[in-house]
């Protein structure tokens, strides 16, 4: 296999990652969290299904592993999306994308409480330093807030339920391939978000005249986001392991950050763009700790 392409595979799924906190951000001023939501999740269950279709790899998914795919689901997408766009619409797209990057820094702490992994001293440390670093970017010099507590809260909600999502992921893993994991459980979690978007939602849509921007961005987060960026990464494993592949998940928040700044116009101060690479300094810690353990076979 050409390393090189393995590589660029990794660059290209990191900046649709990336991109996907500017492209919520452009579809937001048009659309509640909820119906961008929902439409990304429509978007990307039909694009996956139609890949696994044109592949011919569909899976039969056993009866007893129904309830993981009900459960996981509740937690990502459903929730882990929910609290991360009412967060993102609350809060800049680069500090987003900076909180979301601790999701790693968390993770060992479930895992040692659930499969009883060890917590290392190089988790406890990158977690301290993700902690400051945040605190660096939520605050202004003056110790005013730069964010929104709201926001900030919600976004760590939402990194709470993707830390425990990993549980359900972990036992999927073995079972299932990444594609037929990801469409179910986009699937169900659109099923999930239905009464909630009808009810609040539905009725107001019709009105609404969205820009070709903001077409395309929606249209951008369920194809490329939650789709090929997947599919791109799981590529990237398949040749170069999750250890090395997470790695690259570092460049998340660079690259939104860059796009945040050329697209939104987003500012920072010296103390943020310190806070910024000190979570940067405190997610790689834990994740070399965590290259020495076994890791989630997707």
């Amino acid at each position: 296999m050409n390393k090189a392409k393995v590589h660029i595979a990794a660059f290209v799924s990191m900046f649709f990652w990336g991109l996907s906190y500017i492209w919520s951000k452009i579809v937001f001023e048009f659309y509640t969290p909820l119906t961008t939501v929902f439409f990304r999740l429509i978007i990307s269950f039909v694009t996956l299904f139609i890949i696994i279709a044109l592949a011919k790899k569909w899976e039969k998914i056993r009866k007893e592993d129904w309830w993981l795919f009900l459960v996981s689901a509740f937690f990502n997408p459903f929730l882990y999306f929910a609290f991360e766009s009412y967060g993102l619409q609350r809060v800049s797209a680069s500090v987003s994308a900076f909180i979301i990057a601790t999701i790693p820094v968390f993770t060992p702490f479930i895992a040692y409480k659930i499969f009883s992994e060890k917590v290392s001293t190089l988790n406890i440390v990158g977690l301290i330093l993700s902690f400051i670093g945040i605190l660096f970017i939520i605050f202004n010099t003056d110790l005013s807030l730069h964010s929104s507590p709201i926001g900030v809260g919600f976004l760590f909600l939402a990194v709470f339920a993707a830390v425990i999502y990993v549980v359900f992921l972990k036992k999927l893993s073995m079972k299932y391939s990444a594609f037929t994991i990801i469409a179910w459980q986009n699937l169900i979690g659109a099923v999930y978000f239905l009464p909630f978007f009808i009810y609040f939602d539905a009725s107001e849509i019709t009105g609404i005249e969205p820009s070709t921007t903001a077409i395309f961005s929606l249209i951008s987060l369920g194809v490329f986001a939650s789709s090929f960026a997947y599919a791109l990464f799981t590529f990237v494993i398949k040749n170069i392991g999750i250890s090395k592949g997470n790695f690259y998940t570092n460049l998340i928040p660079v690259f939104a950050t860059i796009a945040a700044y050329f697209i939104l116009s987003e500012r920072f101060t010296t103390v943020n763009i310190i806070g910024m690479v000190v979570i940067i300094f405190g997610v790689t810690l834990s994740e070399i700790e965590t290259k020495k353990r076994k890791k989630i076979n997707l």
